[in-house]
């Protein structure tokens, strides 16, 4: 399965990965999926929201148990992040299947569509959509960098963007999502662990900051006489750095756009997209404050306006504890032979079991990542990590479908 997964949407310059929801890549990888589905004979379908889905048993059935995670990536992105957890979910049907375990609820694994939200600046639209936190509405207005609406390119690919909306029908049949991912820093790897135990996900948002000043000749223009957005820019890049250091969170200027985008010219308007996250939402709010702060004190100074839009937003996610504590105590007697707990940890990531949450059970598995790097084609995780989170996926599958 990995090896057939691997080159889909993989760019040959850089070796990350381009993976956009609703793109030929997005088409190849939804293909890859499909055929998974059809090699074990599973019930497959697409619902309302383009999301997929492959089902071992009665999908109407109810109480089902699901698994899986997404199939998209950021640009330039690793091989794990995401394509692990599906990976994983048609292996440890795999495995149950070799166990010769029977469930006695239906299973399922999905692939949620565009989780990363790379390319129409939104992420988790497919999970957002199916909880009922984004209205079709708006989803269907959500544009790309070329103008292209999230409606346009789904009737590119063959989708019903009218059809899309809120599926609670679908989520009361749900028992329990449990994700698996690689992990998204080094915790795991300082504890010598090859899979931990998800406890929460971090608050976390999106902020656009619009820096307009005024285009001028680069090479004419007195210092003095300027109004540089970019200087702006780069205090602000600087500000959220140093506040975050401070608030012990995290704040990150990924993303940003330059007009008139000229080598000779002064620009005109730099917009910059931050990032950021915090163990709890009073810390994160205090620290974009103080960001936005930053950036408005400078740009009285440059002579350039400030407006901050903020454009997403997910609050803190505790996970549900009794299904938390039901996958340590399933995962525990394994461990307990190698002399080393499961460590229950959170992560600063979202996810779409962070989204679900509201409205179904979830829980999440991580694989140990070595290096910690993500959203990068650096990402890794040995194939000995790789079989013992299948293995643990499967104990915690048959523990909850079977038991």
């Amino acid at each position: 399965m990995w090896r057939d997964l691997l080159p889909l949407g993989r760019d040959a310059r850089s070796g990350g990965y381009r993976r956009y929801a609703w793109t030929p890549a997005d088409g190849d990888c939804r293909a890859w999926f499909r055929a998974q589905a059809a090699d074990r004979g599973l019930a497959y379908e697409i619902d309302r929201n383009g999301n997929q889905w492959a089902w071992l048993g009665d999908p109407t059935a109810g109480q089902a148990v699901v698994t899986g995670s997404h199939l998209d990536s950021v640009p330039d992105g690793g091989a794990y992040d995401g394509p692990l957890g599906v990976v994983s979910a048609f292996a440890a049907l795999d495995e149950l299947r070799d166990r010769g375990a029977v469930p006695r609820k239906p299973l399922a694994v999905v692939n949620f569509g565009d989780e990363e939200g790379a390319r129409f600046g939104l992420a988790c639209v497919g999970s957002r959509l199916t909880a009922g936190q984004l209205g079709p509405e708006d989803a269907r207005e959500l544009r790309d960098g070329d103008g292209v609406t999230l409606a346009a390119a789904m009737e590119r690919a063959g989708y019903d963007p009218a059809a899309i909306g809120a599926d609670p029908e679908r989520l009361a049949r749900i028992d329990a999502f449990v994700e698996l991912h690689v992990e998204q820093g080094r915790a795991l790897d300082l504890q010598s662990a090859p899979v931990g135990v998800a406890s929460a996900i971090w608050p976390h948002g999106r902020w656009r900051f619009d820096f307009r000043g005024e285009a001028n000749h680069a090479g004419t223009t007195r210092l003095d006489d300027r109004h540089d957005p970019m200087l702006t820019y780069a205090h602000t890049v600087l500000a959220a750095r140093e506040k975050a250091r401070l608030a012990g969170a995290l704040a990150t200027f990924g993303k940003v756009g330059v007009e008139p985008n000229g080598v000779n010219a002064i620009a005109s308007l730099v917009r910059g997209w931050l990032d950021s996250r915090a163990a709890d939402e009073e810390t994160l709010a205090g620290l974009v404050a103080a960001v936005e702060a930053a950036a408005r004190e400078h740009g009285a100074r440059d002579g350039v306006d400030v407006r901050v839009v903020r454009e997403s937003f997910t609050p803190v996610v505790e996970f549900a504890h009794d299904l938390r504590d039901r996958l340590t105590a399933l995962l525990d007697p394994a461990a307990a032979g190698r002399g080393t707990p499961v460590p229950v940890l959170p992560t600063g990531a979202g996810h779409d079991a962070g989204i679900l949450s509201a409205a179904v059970p979830t829980a999440m598995l991580f694989v140990r990542n070595p290096t910690g790097v993500s959203h990068s084609p650096a990402e890794s995780a040995a194939e000995d990590d790789c079989v013992a989170g299948v293995t643990a996926l499967a104990d915690v599958l048959e523990g909850l479908a079977c038991g």
